[in-house]
């Protein structure tokens, strides 16, 4: 068993260190809510004081909001790199840039510390029952110690490259996602302004080629106007800004993630930022002319 730290205990990480300790790992969590430490202190874990106490773990891992927290974790002062021990594994499974990743990689390495980079997919509900999708960026070596870690927290875990890698293939994840958001909010608009049952006919569309993880998941919360967050608006818009900026170094046009990052922020512009990243639907609703319905 190994001795863990994980800094960053929110929606996704507190699952997925409760995931960890179950499986007999020690872990030492650190996260600015002390009431997310102390509920993995609950189901086993340990509490770190703070993100170098978490950092002296054999293995690190950060799961935080944006590329300039992981920075700030990793490279500031009394960071991961500047008190973990040689030899230590850092596995940053946050969504961040990729050059994000590149700069840890290369710092890292300075130190003598290994690091991968390793974005997830999945939700919340995912990262409870520990089926998340997991795209690693990084050494083949370092990435076959850490995968009995990953295979607790996912069914899907792919070495997809090098360093960085991880976070080019979540970038292109999310502009998925995120298109297929905005094409069902236009088919429920569609159905309903046509006078069909909204739920009924996503009910169909998810039994067919039209069908979807997110169909299947989350058809019958958009068609009842639920829009708790299990992956908020707000992180979206940061992350098809990833997926833009990933494009522009590319040299490929990507109109429809274009597009779709439009929607996304003006999601976040109508004040629907908190809301889960399905609440697109309410854009399609206001383009429409559409009455949105109360939550």
């Amino acid at each position: 068993m190994t001795t863990i730290g994980f800094i960053g205990l929110g929606i996704m990480g507190g699952p997925m260190a409760a995931n960890l300790v179950r499986a007999g790992h020690t872990v030492l969590g650190y996260d600015l809510g002390q009431a997310r430490v102390d509920q993995l202190v609950a189901a086993g874990g340990r509490a770190a004081a703070d993100a170098a106490d978490a950092a002296t773990a054999d293995v690190i891992i950060t799961m935080l909001p944006d590329s300039p927290d992981v920075e700030a974790v990793a490279l500031g002062e009394g960071g991961v790199l500047e008190h973990a021990k040689p030899g230590a594994l850092y596995i940053d499974m946050s969504t961040v840039r990729p050059e994000t990743a590149r700069r840890l990689a290369h710092a890292a390495a300075v130190k003598g510390v290994r690091t991968l980079d390793a974005p997830v997919s999945g939700g919340e509900p995912g990262a409870i029952e520990g089926r998340l999708s997991i795209m690693v960026g990084g050494l083949e070596g370092d990435f076959e110690e850490a995968r009995p870690l990953f295979e607790v927290l996912g069914a899907t875990v792919v070495l997809v490259g090098p360093a960085g890698a991880g976070q080019t293939v979540k970038a292109a994840n999310q502009l998925v996602v995120g298109g297929t958001y905005a094409l069902v909010a236009e088919a429920l608009v569609l159905l309903e302004a046509s006078g069909l049952d909204g739920k009924t006919g996503l009910d169909v569309l998810a039994g067919g080629l039209a069908g979807s993880r997110i169909l299947e998941l989350k058809r019958e919360s958009m068609a009842e106007r639920r829009f708790a967050p299990g992956f908020r608006i707000d992180l979206h818009h940061k992350d098809m800004g990833i997926a833009v900026a990933a494009a522009r170094d590319a040299e490929v046009a990507l109109p429809m993630t274009g597009l779709v990052a439009q929607l996304v922020a003006a999601a976040r512009s109508q004040g629907h930022g908190a809301l889960d990243h399905s609440a697109l639907l309410k854009v399609i609703e206001n383009l429409s002319g559409r009455a949105p319905v109360k939550e």
